[in-house]
């Protein structure tokens, strides 16, 4: 493996996703951002973890809720609002287009509309309400979890439907995936949560790591379904603002499932 061609991929996803600054590549190739999916899930983990980070020191200071609140404002500001635009245009193009062309020319329009504006307030709500709500023990594994593996749906999404349009404001973006994309991704998505799964299983045992990965995986599943589905029949495919939603939807997913874990545990 060409290592030095590995951190050009890794870092051409952290600048795509994130505000972090990354060194200019003049020879990109779009063939590069394809390559470059594989390491989609770990910017989540990043993100996750500088979230933790910001949670942890707001605590030390402020009640719970502002901590939560301070860790979702940088990872806004990390990302730039990245995915919650692509929600909140997700949800003017789906949700005021009468067709496929009239719904993709709504996704395109930077205004924000009605459904859009509905769509991001909810959001934004439910996951404060939602983290706020959870074991402040957990909320560290949670976010990292939550984020990396939210970016691994948006992979998935990637892998099993086909790009919508050929241009538009979300390009360039990663259109052809291979296996070993595919598979790199999957690591990188899957092992925290697996971690976190393996850290509960110290304190609640093997039923309660398993009932765990149940609770998680099966919210993050059907949002996932659901979706994707949404997208083949209104859209025949994803954008860069489904991705975004993609990414939004699973991650509240995770929380809520998360979250019916501790109410059961």
């Amino acid at each position: 493996m060409n290592l030095k061609l590995q951190w050009r991929y890794f870092l051409l996803a952290l600048g795509f996703f994130t505000r972090l600054p990354v060194p200019s590549f003049p020879d990109f190739q779009e063939s590069d951002l394809n390559h470059s999916a594989r390491y989609f899930p770990l910017v989540g983990v990043l993100v996750g973890l500088l979230a933790a980070v910001t949670w942890w020191l707001a605590a030390l200071l402020f009640p719970a809720s502002i901590a939560v609140l301070c860790s979702m404002a940088v990872t806004i500001y990390l990302t730039g609002a990245f995915h919650e635009d692509g929600l909140a245009d997700s949800a003017d193009g789906l949700g005021g287009g009468l067709d496929r062309k009239r719904k993709l020319e709504i996704m395109q329009d930077s205004r924000l509309g009605s459904y859009g504006a509905v769509a991001l307030v909810g959001m934004l709500l439910f996951k404060f309400h939602t983290l706020s709500a959870l074991p402040a023990a957990m909320l560290p594994f949670s976010l990292i979890a939550g984020h990396a593996l939210s970016r691994l749906a948006a992979v998935y999404i990637m892998a099993t439907t086909q790009y919508a349009r050929p241009a538009g404001k979300s390009k360039p973006l990663a259109t052809a995936l291979t296996q070993n994309d595919l598979w790199f991704a999957s690591v990188f998505g899957l092992w925290s949560w697996i971690g976190f799964a393996s850290l509960l299983w110290l304190n609640h045992g093997g039923a309660g790591a398993l009932r765990f990965l149940l609770l998680t995986a099966l919210p993050v599943f059907l949002a996932w379904e659901w979706w994707r589905r949404l997208l083949l029949r209104n859209l025949q495919g994803y954008t860069g603002d489904t991705l975004g939603a993609t990414q939004q939807l699973t991650e509240l997913a995770f929380y809520l499932g998360l979250l019916a874990w501790s109410q059961l545990a």
